[in-house]
């Protein structure tokens, strides 16, 4: 800075010197045309001299006036970017012709701290590769320990370098090295040479390069700190081009609003769940933005702000125009700053109304197929067959049920046969039996899949007796005239487990010839009658009290079927 102060008055007062020299020739040859006449060779001497002296005064403010031209071009030039490796550059070029040096060097500190050369450039204002970056340490070093500039006219001579090897190996001459200062903090060098001529750098250039030095030095300043804003600036907005991206990603509803209830930031999610545009959502209040439920929402708040402390899982059921029923799970928390002060409330909002539709689907679905067969069956590759296995088969139905219809309107018909039904389900079930389907008044039902049992049979008996033992309680509830009975059959065997039908309507079923005579042995059952085949009763005959009934001829069957009545377990 004091450089730059100091050269526009030393250009100023040359011209006040050169004007006052100019007033005086004028006065001496208007005397020495009085003299003129005694002594002609004596005035054309001091005239000539005077002349001389006049020329260099003008060759020195000329060339004076040029630095200054081009050291206010420079510093314009510097500083029009911020972009650091086109500083650097204009810089470079600027001081080799500024300086008339063969090459200049511009060195920085980097994080380390060590100084590196980041540019170099020759006259012919092209980068000078690696195999020609060869420069006095020695000298760049002093500059560094001092802080001073140094300059040498030929450092093969100079005594303050003699001996030093880099100067010999290189052949360096010609030397200028000037510190590059912001706020007397070093934060780099200029070098430049000539290992050709001696002589090229005098006081006037080290001058010049020091000016100029000062400039370059808070231009490159200056850049490095767009450099790093700019990179802060590019972190930060990846950063927030992240979090936007995760926000408007997340699933669930996010709304944020303020200490005054203002919606200050509502994702994608929430405009969906809301059915509104961001424009509706935010800046507004949310008893608008949330009008649907703010009456049942509102305590809530209110018991967050009171306590500071969130409220999770809050559900809240409501009628849309445009839905029907929906249903919403809310968590409630405290908005807080990076010191933890409370700047208002966070709502994560879920749309729980297709899954509740899902579950109730499905808790109907389980009433319908045995919770078992559910688990076996995966929705994503369903398809059409089964698997052979062994099973026990059990048919049971209510006799009577025909003639006692005839008396009753169809809703009572329904709700005695559904008890009915019931008790028989409910045993299958007891026993982790599964419920193939319900035929009218009869029930079908097998055992040992798809969960592999090894006391299947006797889960079947089991199961029997205790349709038998339901049904009798159900006499104490019903009226006489409701009281029907019952028929059973059980049989064991082989059978194909599997999807049945189409695509478009499927069954879970089992089909064989034990199926169908274990239908055929209740059709011939008794009132109230437990009937179980032979093979059946050989596996358990262990465990149950039975008795021997007549073969029967069933229908599909060539050979009579010897079969048992089951009493009670032994």
């Amino acid at each position: 800075m004091n450089s730059e102060n100091t050269r526009p008055r030393t250009v100023h007062d040359q011209l006040l010197t050169l004007s006052a020299l100019t007033g005086k020739i004028n006065n001496d040859l208007v005397s020495q045309k009085l003299k003129i006449s005694k002594d002609t060779s004596e005035n054309l001497q001091y005239l000539q001299t005077t002349l001389e002296q006049v020329s260099g005064k003008i060759e020195v403010f000329q060339r004076e006036h040029s630095n200054m031209l081009a050291l206010v071009e420079t510093g314009q030039v510097i500083n029009s970017s911020l972009e650091l490796d086109e500083v650097l550059r204009i810089v470079m070029d600027n001081i080799v012709r500024l300086s008339k040096a063969e090459r200049g060097f511009l060195m920085l500190r980097n994080e380390q701290g060590e100084m590196t050369a980041r540019i170099a450039r020759n006259w012919e204002m092209e980068s000078i590769n690696s195999s020609e970056k060869n420069v006095s340490s020695t000298v760049v070093q002093r500059v560094i320990d001092t802080g001073e500039s140094v300059v040498t006219t030929n450092a093969q001579e100079d005594k303050r370098f003699v001996g030093q090897e880099s100067i010999v190996a290189f052949n360096l001459r010609s030397i200028l090295c000037v510190p590059l200062k912001v706020k007397n903090e070093l934060i780099g060098v200029i070098y430049a040479d000539n290992r050709i001529r001696a002589g090229i750098f005098t006081d006037t250039e080290k001058e010049l390069l020091e000016a100029f030095a000062n400039q370059a030095a808070v231009a490159i300043d200056n850049a490095r700190l767009f450099s790093s804003l700019k990179g802060t600036l590019e972190e930060v907005t990846a950063l927030k081009n992240l979090m936007d991206n995760v926000f408007a990603s997340i699933a669930s509803g996010v709304i944020t609003a303020d200490i005054q209830d203002t919606i200050t930031l509502a994702n994608r999610a929430a405009e969906t769940i809301l059915g509104s545009a961001t424009q509706d959502i935010i800046g507004h209040q949310l008893n608008e933005a949330l009008a649907a439920v703010s009456g049942e929402l509102a305590p809530h708040l209110t018991e967050v702000r009171r306590t500071d402390k969130p409220i999770v899982d809050l559900e809240i059921s409501h009628n849309s125009p445009k839905r029907g029923n929906v249903d919403w799970r809310l968590n409630l928390s405290p908005l807080k700053d990076a010191g933890q002060k409370t700047q208002g409330v966070a709502i994560v909002l879920d749309d729980l109304t297709e899954r509740k539709k899902l579950e109730a689907q499905r808790r109907l679905f389980e009433r319908m197929v045995s919770p078992a067969v559910i688990e076996q069956l995966d929705p994503n590759g369903l398809q059409l067959g089964g698997k052979r296995t062994e099973i026990t088969a059990l048919f049971a139905d209510i006799r009577g049920f025909t003639t006692y219809s005839e008396h009753l309107a169809p809703e009572k018909l329904v709700s005695i046969l559904n008890l009915y039904l019931a008790a028989m389900a409910d045993a299958v079930l007891a026993q982790e039996g599964t419920v193939d389907k319900f035929m009218g008044d009869a029930i079908m039902a097998w055992f040992n899949a798809p969960i592999p049992q090894p006391d299947h049979t006797l889960r079947a008996v089991k199961t029997a007796i205790a349709i038998r033992e339901s049904i009798e309680s159900l006499y104490k509830e019903l009226a006489p005239d409701s009281h029907l009975s019952f028929g059973v059959g059980i049989h064991f065997g082989d059978a194909v487990l599997g999807l049945i039908g189409t695509e478009k309507r499927l069954e879970y079923t089992a089909i064989s010839d034990t199926v169908n005579t274990a239908k055929r042995v209740q059709e011939n059952s008794g009132k109230n009658q437990i009937l179980i085949s032979r093979e059946a009763y050989e596996r358990v005959k262990k465990q149950v009290e039975a008795k021997p009934v007549a073969e029967m001829t069933v229908k599909g069957r060539s050979k009579p079927v010897e079969v048992l009545e089951v009493l009670n377990l032994k």
